[in-house]
């Protein structure tokens, strides 16, 4: 992991960010910015007082196909990210075990692209609209100050494109990999002045093109995305940056395997996949507008605000019979429209308490989602004249909205050289309701409206032992509430809304350390976080999953991370994970106190060996491991465990203003047959999604510098 200078919730998160003031520091070359604060001193991540990861954009290109985040956030400690071979279902995604319970689309783990959420108000997000090639930086946040980001905020992952600089410089890229996998990508970037004088102007755009056959049958899949950042710096103290993107997704929906089909074909799929064509189509386009101003020496305000359309058609492999066999059924063609927008303000104030350094942020976020749903029959006919797969009869027809408005408070003290307080709250309120435009003699109204509020406090006690090394303690509360789709379907087969289903709180303590080695970073974490009411998948049958609350359930884990640069151009790194998720109350219908969380890995462990010269031949090789993994909460069965390694080389030019770099990769090299991820509580038993076996890609980069 090579030093360098990030800028971490720099005025981007639309929410809270975590506020740093320190003292000038004589070594400031691997700063990191906590905050949207001109006057504050930066903070390095060694000081920074919370389980922080950052990964660069470079190394997320470094050889690898850019299509998927799975690619190069393997190596971060905590989070468990996995590829579903599955476009139509987004990746699978959990930070100290929170979201394994999904079964498409990212759940408890707030995402942001450039200060936009792409998670929904009530909690439900997804990576589709995010463009590997444009990324600067991620940032992965976990622990207790992620309950300061609101709903849902089991960890937060913040995305960060890069800004366009001098010189201009045009950009293409090409990748083939196995399975009839391309993906060719186009990029402009530059800027007029260095960025920082009125009326200098930065740019970034890029749109790429995604398609591939797929591992499985019927996983084929194609995405189209385009990415632009617009910065414009008004004057002397206020710059103004618009961000557009847009995405669109076709992709088949393979679907899950039991454990006997996996094992005799992994590439297969169950016959109604087939029979009934499922599969999804998404169409998003958004935008956002960052303002911000520096108001005096010792004040700053940031707004920023988005808006954004996201239409989603899906069709499910539910039986014929079963949406016949009950009235209110909703069928298996999903015809979704959402339009969501939302405005975060913040002021920023340095100061003195006394000799006390102290810094305060506070502001108000809303963010609203309204949405039409629509639910049609996956079928036409009857008999021997039956069609499948194609749009039938209406069975669903609502109008739902989801708001929530948050405001919020956090301050730093240095109390002293050695010691730093972190205190931050967060009132987070939210409100769904959905109007039923569907009711017949034998479907009933499903109308409904739930409210949720909760206070989200959070501290550290950070102490810097000496300039390389620094150990905190953390606590925060955080909340969870339900969301649309969880609250849409009853576990008893009734109709109406899930309003049974209540949110889930949680409290985690964390004790974490971190030291400089060189031009290395040691990190250490441990952590326990209790939960009550936690919200788990009640059941998952064709496509359909329902929710309850499992009392509670209890989280302890230990995370290691180590990144080292020796030898000049020579980078070695270690994650290592250990977390035990159990339940803790007897609620389950297996019975399920003391069992272990399905979906949630109990040990990860990745390495990587890289030698990275500026030009001339490179080459690196990694290795992963992932435990055993319950995939129902009997814990009954289980997902065997896996170690996988893969190797890449490549090869860079650089001749006057041209850029060159040619690669090749290889993953799973020992050919290992595992399931990469799994569908919890999967009713049919289909409960795994096989991994490739071993598989290789080229790559090529080329760029040219107008200097």
């Amino acid at each position: 992991m090579k030093i360098r200078t990030i800028h971490l919730f720099t005025g981007c998160i639309p929410l809270l960010s975590p506020v740093v003031y320190s003292a000038p520091s004589a070594n400031q070359s691997d700063t990191l910015i906590v905050a949207a604060t001109p006057k504050a001193q930066p903070l390095s991540e060694l000081e920074t007082p919370a389980a922080l990861s950052v990964v660069y954009g470079d190394d997320l290109r470094q050889a690898r196909q850019q299509i998927n985040l799975s690619e190069g956030l393997s190596g971060v400690p905590g989070l468990q990210i996995a590829n579903r071979q599955n476009y139509a279902q987004d990746l699978q995604m959990s930070i100290r075990g929170f979201g394994a319970r999904s079964t498409f689309g990212v759940r408890g783990v707030r995402i942001y692209v450039d200060g936009i959420p792409a998670t929904m108000p009530d909690g439900q997000g997804q990576t589709s609209n995010i463009d590997i090639g444009s990324i600067d930086h991620i940032d992965v946040l976990r622990g207790p100050f992620s309950a300061l980001y609101g709903n849902s905020s089991g960890g937060v992952i913040n995305v960060t494109t890069a800004r366009g600089t001098q010189p201009p410089t045009l950009r293409f890229s090409s990748n083939y990999s196995s399975f009839g996998t391309w993906r060719n990508s186009v990029s402009a970037s530059g800027s007029t002045g260095d960025g920082n004088h009125k009326g200098d102007v930065d740019y970034l755009i890029s749109g790429s093109k995604m398609t591939t056959h797929g591992f499985r049958q019927h996983s084929d899949a194609q995405k189209t995305l385009g990415n632009a950042k617009l910065g414009v710096q008004l004057d002397d103290v206020s710059h103004l940056t618009l961000s557009l993107n847009s995405v669109h997704l076709d992709a088949n929906d393979p679907g899950g395997l039991t454990r006997e089909m996996w094992k005799r074909d992994p590439h297969q799929v169950a016959r109604n996949v087939s029979l009934y064509d499922a599969r999804k189509s998404v169409d998003q386009t958004q935008a956002g507008l960052h303002y911000t101003r520096e108001l005096s020496e010792n004040d700053s305000l940031s707004v920023m605000t988005w808006a954004g359309v996201r239409e989603t058609t899906q069709y499910q492999s539910i039986p014929a019979a079963t949406q016949l066999s009950k009235a209110h059924h909703a069928g298996g063609v999903i015809d979704l429209a959402r339009h969501y927008q939302g405005i975060d303000t913040r002021w920023t104030h340095n100061g003195h308490l006394l000799t006390m350094p102290v810094a305060i942020t506070t502001g108000i976020d809303y963010e609203t989602l309204r949405e039409q749903r629509k639910g049609y029959e996956n079928f036409r006919g009857t008999g021997a004249n039956r069609e499948l797969g194609v749009e039938g009869r209406l069975r669903r027809n609502e109008q739902n909205q989801v708001w929530n408005i948050d405001p919020y408070l956090q301050s730093v003290w240095q109390l002293s050289q050695r010691f730093s307080l972190n205190a931050g709250v967060r009132f987070s309120r939210v409100h769904f309701s959905s109007h039923d435009r569907y009711i017949t003699p034998t479907n009933g109204d499903d109308s409904g409206r739930a409210n949720y509020h909760h206070w989200l406090p959070a501290f550290s006690l950070n102490y810097a032992h000496d300039d390389s090394w620094n150990s905190y303690f953390s606590f925060g509360r955080g909340f969870e509430t339900p969301t649309l789709n969880e609250l849409s379907y009853r576990p008893d087969g009734n109709s109406g809304m899930n309003l049974a289903l209540r949110p889930s709180t949680n409290r985690t303590f964390e004790l974490g350390s971190k030291k400089r080695i060189g031009l290395g970073l040691f990190t250490a974490a441990v952590f326990q976080t209790d939960t009550q009411n936690e919200i788990v998948t009640s059941s998952n049958n064709d496509g359909r999953s329902t929710y309850k609350n499992a009392g509670q359930t209890r989280r302890r884990g230990i995370e290691l991370g180590w990144q080292q640069q020796f030898a000049g151009d020579w980078r070695m790194g270690a994650a290592w994970t250990l977390l035990d998720a159990r339940y803790r109350s007897p609620v389950c219908d297996a019975g399920c106190q003391g069992k272990r969380i399905p979906g949630i890995a109990k040990n990860m462990f990745y390495t990587h060996l890289d030698y990275q010269p500026e030009t001339g031949w490179y080459a690196g090789a990694d290795l992963r491991y992932l435990s055993k993994i319950a995939v129902n909460d009997s814990n009954s069965e289980y997902a065997p465990a896996w170690t996988v390694t893969g190797l890449y080389t490549g090869y860079k030019w650089m001749i006057d203003q041209w850029s060159l770099d040619v690669s090749g990769r290889i993953d799973n090299l020992f050919n290992r047959n595992y399931a990469g991820s799994v569908i919890v509580n999967e009713g049919n038993g289909r409960f795994y999604e096989p991994a490739p076996g071993r598989n290789y890609s080229v790559g090529l980069n080329l760029s040219y510098a107008f200097e």
